[in-house]
């Protein structure tokens, strides 16, 4: 399919799509400097709004790519995978979602399907990442010789969102367990909750992440050029590095959960305690004000102008013993 690229001061709008459903289209040369003259392209990429019915349309027609492909970015589910397919090697990874996306702070997908000289790039919520590289091109800043690289400086940033995602999670937990050590804890539950739940999230992405690498390298190594070889390494690595400091921050966090937990127990056994104490010291004077509550008769000390002195002296005497024997046998 032959999409033309906007006529020079006519950029097409890297937030909104035009009819094609398309939010850019960059062409590069063989420098990897971008150009405005198809011409004289090395290799272009496509970037498409996937939610646009036009997008859609566009995707599916183009017969350049294989079928397999465009299954994969038409498909209504979300699977995290890489494959390849007549020299196309396409999939669906995750990325952290733009700040000014209308659900930011959560992951979305980047689908994606690249050959020698092209790349075709689609998503539905704003990406930081693909934002971030979009940003280089149009600055100037960076240069990419071939949709490889410009696919590995794309996952690249998202592993850098994620790897900044697990580092605020870590200085969060640091400030969590400096008040479980401080025992100023009581508002921490709630707090480690939510710290767990998006330790998960991440988590499963780069173990998912760090699979489809390997399955790559195992599968395909002998069917891929050697760059994008080389390019499945280092990101592989990467994600294995990330994968495995989420599990550091993983088991951290339940470690900080069971120290909570245990704090927790500690106070409810200390309030048990008490209860347990009073209710032993409360007895005995309970059963005496029980037995002279009997209206009948014969009762002691009823004629006694000191009587109810008498029985409130007993009674506290009868408590102290009981507390001061309870205490003993807490101290055992």
């Amino acid at each position: 399919m032959d999409t033309a690229l906007a006529p020079e001061g006519t950029d097409l709008s890297p937030y909104l799509p035009d009819e094609h459903g398309l939010f850019f289209i960059y062409h590069f040369t063989t420098e990897g400097v971008r150009t405005k003259d198809a011409g004289a392209a090395h290799w272009t990429w496509r970037s498409y709004q996937l939610s646009d019915m036009r997008a859609r349309h566009e995707i599916g027609a183009d017969q350049a790519l294989p079928a397999p492909v465009r299954e994969g970015f038409l498909t209504a589910n979300h699977g995290c995978h890489i494959d390849l397919e007549d020299d196309w090697l396409y999939g669906d990874l995750p990325d952290l979602r733009h700040d000014y996306s209308a659900e930011a702070g959560g992951l979305g997908h980047f689908r994606f399907a690249l050959n020698e000289t092209m790349l075709v790039g689609a998503r539905k919520q704003p990406l930081q990442s693909v934002d971030n590289i979009r940003k280089a091109i149009e600055n100037g800043s960076r240069k990419f010789r071939s949709p490889a690289e410009l696919i590995e400086a794309v996952i690249g940033q998202s592993f850098d969102g994620m790897a900044a995602e697990l580092a605020t999670m870590g200085d969060t937990l640091d400030g969590i367990e400096d008040r479980i050590v401080c025992d100023a804890w009581h508002n921490e539950r709630q707090a480690l909750v939510d710290a767990r739940r998006h330790l998960v999230v991440i988590h499963r992405q780069m173990a998912t992440l760090t699979n489809l690498f390997r399955h790559l390298d195992h599968s395909h190594r002998n069917d891929l050029p050697d760059s994008i070889n080389d390019m499945a390494a280092r990101l592989s690595h990467r994600a294995q590095t990330l994968h495995y400091d989420g599990e550091q921050l993983q088991a951290r966090t339940r470690l900080l959960q069971d120290e909570l937990m245990a704090k927790l127990t500690t106070q409810s056994n200390r309030l048990l305690y008490v209860l347990s104490v009073m209710t032993a010291v409360l007895l005995p004077m309970t059963i005496i004000s029980g037995l002279f509550g009997m209206n009948v008769g014969g009762l002691p000390l009823v004629d006694t102008p000191m009587g109810f002195w008498v029985v409130t002296a007993v009674s506290l005497l009868i408590a102290g013993v009981t507390y001061l024997f309870v205490r003993r046998l807490g101290q055992m």
